[in-house]
């Protein structure tokens, strides 16, 4: 437990510096959207910095640090690639216009820091992991852990690629994404983030003394489900696009499942 405690510590300051560290280049840049590309690059520090200093099992130890290394790599690339020339995201000019001219220290607190304590509590799930030195072997619960991450990781990937796809295309300027994964889900890449999460807690609980780590898929859930995912972006979409009520009235909001009715080109 103590090594518990020091490695939590540790990475608690890491990922504080890191959004620290960042804050400074949000202000020169006017643009508080930089946080989210370092987003999943904090979770690549936390696994790597945990990998090199917990003294668990060393097969899960890489197991863990690998796929989260995979997903988050991946998530900042598509999100830096996707920002590209795109300016402050709407979230980010909405505290900008409440808060005037003392965003810039405000962001420090309700954008950088807050997202670093959010980004070490979801990471909790991935500390323990490592961080248990039993069983010294991969269990069934570790295969279980990397098929569930891995759909999880597919649906992501896959839905951020098609979304990617259809924005490109001049001809669909104005119309609803309800092709591919879209098709049965609202946002299936926000589904499928949950699924990595739940797929790394079953890694974890391959020692079941890490039960208490389903807070890390929990919260997750929670934020992309009620804060900042499926809530937030949904009202802003219904305000500017009413069409988009359609949509929802057919088709699930986060669990892929059949459509409910003829898709709609507006």
């Amino acid at each position: 437990m103590d090594q518990m405690w020091f490695v939590m510590g540790m990475n608690l300051l890491v990922v504080l510096a890191l959004m620290i560290c960042v804050w400074p280049f949000s202000i020169i840049k006017k643009d508080s959207s930089i946080v989210d590309v370092f987003w999943g690059i904090g979770f690549v520090l936390i696994a790597w910095n945990t990998f090199f200093h917990a003294h668990g099992f060393l097969w899960r130890k890489l197991l863990i640090a690998t796929l989260t290394t995979i997903w988050g790599l991946r998530l900042s690339f598509h999100i830096y690639a996707r920002n590209l020339g795109k300016g402050e995201d709407s979230r980010y000019q909405a505290f900008r216009e409440r808060y005037g001219n003392r965003y810039w220290l405000v962001s420090l607190f309700t954008v950088f820091l807050l997202q670093a304590l959010l980004l070490w509590v979801i990471s909790l799930v991935i500390q323990a992991g490592q961080v248990s030195q039993y069983p010294q072997w991969l269990t069934w619960l570790d295969a279980l852990g990397v098929a569930v991450w891995a759909v999880g990781f597919a649906f992501e990937a896959a839905s951020d690629w098609q979304l990617t796809r259809f924005k490109a295309d001049p001809s669909n300027k104005g119309r609803v994404m309800d092709q591919g994964l879209w098709a049965y889900s609202r946002h299936p890449n926000y589904f499928g983030e949950s699924l990595v999460w739940w797929g790394m807690l079953l890694i974890t609980l391959s020692n079941p003394i890490n039960a208490w780590t389903i807070v890390s898929p929990l919260l997750i859930t929670f934020l992309l489900l009620k804060v900042s995912g499926v809530a937030l972006m949904e009202k802003t979409i219904v305000e500017n696009r009413p069409e988009y009520r359609d949509y929802i009235n057919r088709t699930s909001a986060f669990v892929p499942w059949f459509t409910g009715g003829k898709r709609s080109s507006g």
